[in-house]
């Protein structure tokens, strides 16, 4: 199949079965309770995240941590434009514009300091809590790959590249979803920690919370070739504890 502009039927299926793009529309953003750790904390001298309260715009790519990193504090994404973290009064603490292209410096190998964090987690973030709805916002290219044989059945691929103003791990990356059209997993390279960091995005127990389908187990593998990720060590591991939809005014 050749790149198209249009949303494969697979995608479509995906978007209906995860609670349809209707009642989508009709949101302004979402408030869930997330925590995560893994390899990834350990290697950037993160703590991990217990119980956080996030949320994240449904119609751009725009995400808060609530009481992170201090009780009082939030950390907000703004696109690609900047990170922050704002005190309880709205004074701006820290402040970083064009945040991606901080993370060409060495130090970004050994550590990672509260903005770098705040920007590697919530654009993450943001892209599971909106996906497969993200699709809705158009300038995606697709590709239909041939289906992967699992235990689980056979699963339906597509080759997404994004546009350039969704800050996201990687432009080019594959989506799988199981006879059920629930997406099931991610393949993609994160590139703000190396070209050499593919890894694969499995999501499971899946849960509806007022009307949508939510994933709320995650765990991120390595896939260093082929489409067999490696069963250890486990990168990310998130937990979504739930998931509030929040209706425009």
């Amino acid at each position: 199949m050749e790149q198209s502009n249009a949303l494969p039927d697979s995608i479509r299926a995906a978007i209906e079965a995860h609670g349809g793009a209707a009642r989508w529309a009709e949101l302004a953003e979402i408030e869930a309770t997330v925590s995560a750790c893994g390899l990834l904390f350990t290697a950037k001298r993160r703590p991990i995240l217990r119980q956080v309260q996030v949320r994240a715009s449904t119609h751009e790519p725009r995400f808060a941590f609530n009481d992170f990193p201090q009780v009082g504090e939030t950390s907000e994404l703004q696109g690609e434009e900047l990170v922050r973290v704002v005190g309880r009064d709205g004074a701006i603490l820290a402040r970083r514009d064009g945040p991606r292209t901080a993370f060409r410096g060495w130090r970004r190998q050994i550590y990672w300091d509260d903005l770098d964090f705040v920007y590697f987690g919530a654009y993450a973030f943001w892209n599971y809590l909106t996906a497969p709805f993200l699709f809705l916002r158009g300038g995606f290219t697709f590709k239909e790959l041939p289906p992967l044989a699992t235990s689980a059945g056979i699963w339906p691929r597509i080759r997404a590249t994004f546009p350039s103003d969704i800050p996201t791990h990687s432009r080019v990356q594959d989506f799988y979803f199981d006879r059920q059209h629930r997406l099931c997993r991610i393949d993609y390279t994160a590139m703000v920690i190396g070209r050499w960091a593919r890894a694969a995005h499995i999501c499971e127990d899946f849960r509806e919370f007022d009307g949508f389908l939510v994933p709320t187990r995650r765990t991120v593998k390595p896939l260093p070739v082929g489409n067999a990720p490696l069963p250890a060590p486990t990168l990310v591991a998130i937990e979504v504890h739930d998931f509030r939809p929040r209706p425009s005014d």
